[in-house]
């Protein structure tokens, strides 16, 4: 894990941008937040991302093409290849979590099959409890 210490400035604009967030952000809503902070083009945002990413302090949510800072960095491995998340379709909050149960399952199939698995991420859609009892 690399520390906040070591990112240059521009990551650490994104990280914090991520860090104090409510919910995912898209590069573009990263992009305008930063712009008086010197961010003018979105490959500044897509670098400093892609680099956040290496270092697993933030994750990419595919199906809604949008980023959150990792909520236990220190907690866990991301080196492991599953990470899980619950994505409210009605708020947008996004928890974050890591399953012993279903990592072993991923690993028995890939290994039954003879699959390669270099990353697993798993996205849940759906209503949280808030939203779903308002």
């Amino acid at each position: 894990m690399t520390s906040t210490q070591e990112l240059t400035k521009n990551q650490s604009l994104v990280f914090n941008a991520l860090a104090r967030a409510d919910g995912p952000l898209s590069a573009y809503t990263i992009l305008d937040q930063l712009r008086g902070d010197g961010f003018r083009a979105p490959l500044q945002v897509y670098r400093a991302l892609d680099k956040l990413l290496d270092y697993g302090m933030i994750h990419r949510l595919e199906s809604i093409n949008a980023f959150v800072a990792c909520s236990h960095p220190h907690e866990h491995n991301h080196s492991h290849g599953m990470i899980a998340f619950a994505i409210c379709d009605k708020c947008g909050q996004v928890s974050e979590f890591s399953d012993d149960i279903i990592t072993d399952r991923v690993r028995d199939w890939t290994t039954s099959h003879g699959f390669k698995q270099s990353k697993t991420t798993i996205e849940i859609r759906g209503v949280c409890a808030n939203c779903g009892n308002a």
